[in-house]
């Protein structure tokens, strides 16, 4: 069985574009696997912990004692990603970026001897831990100015931040599935939301019959 990991982070639990189209994916790939090949991450409702003094003082501690409890939630949603032979991601733009409750689940899941390393070389600092899987990356704007050749397209830090630092930690597999035009709700809309849910069934038929990671 094949398991695929769902992150919600709309603050909207209706009428959500992301939400719409996460769930089209999760009901797809349940029709194939069963109820128990999602796991379902809702961050709008169940937003993580920002991170604090404790956390930094345990992720960045050379020999730890043990277990700690501050970072107990960044290993419970880092292991959900490892097990994950395919994540989802729902991500409206808030403010140009992403919504903060995401943010704070990236600066969970962003950490040193889990999910990326240092190295001694000065050309590549870094290296990913994560090991390669497909993320699909859905997301909406409420204004399409935002896309490549609008007006306000210096102005999207979603879409660039996100992959950026997905990639950072191993997650450079990854397939946009975008929606503008929310504020409009207009013909332009409604076709890139039908748009949208065609790329969303293409790619949980394609990505759902690609073998399970070893």
């Amino acid at each position: 069985m094949k398991t695929l990991l769902v992150i919600d982070s709309s603050a909207r639990t209706k009428r959500s574009t992301t939400r719409s189209l996460t769930h089209r994916f999760a009901t797809a790939w349940r029709a194939r696997f069963g109820d128990s090949s999602v796991v379902h991450r809702d961050l709008g409702v169940n937003p993580p912990q920002a991170i604090d003094q404790a956390w930094i003082s345990s992720a960045f501690e050379k020999e730890p004692g043990g277990p700690s409890t501050a970072l107990a939630e960044s290993n419970m949603l880092i292991d959900e990603i490892f097990r994950a032979d395919v994540i989802v991601v729902g991500a409206p733009m808030y403010n140009f970026g992403m919504p903060a409750v995401l943010k704070s689940y990236i600066d969970q899941i962003v950490r040193s001897g889990r999910t990326f390393d240092f190295t001694d070389s000065d050309e590549n600092p870094y290296i990913p831990l994560v090991p390669s899987r497909p993320l699909v990356l859905i997301t909406s704007k409420g204004s399409g100015e935002y896309e490549p050749g609008g007006v306000m397209e210096s102005m999207n830090y979603l879409e660039p931040h996100l992959a950026t630092v997905f990639g950072f930690i191993g997650l450079g597999d990854i397939r946009f599935v975008k929606v503008a035009r929310e504020e409009y709700k207009d013909e332009q809309w409604k076709q890139m939301v039908l748009d949208a849910e065609q790329a969303v069934d293409q790619l949980s038929t394609s990505l759902s019959a690609e073998p399970a990671l070893a």
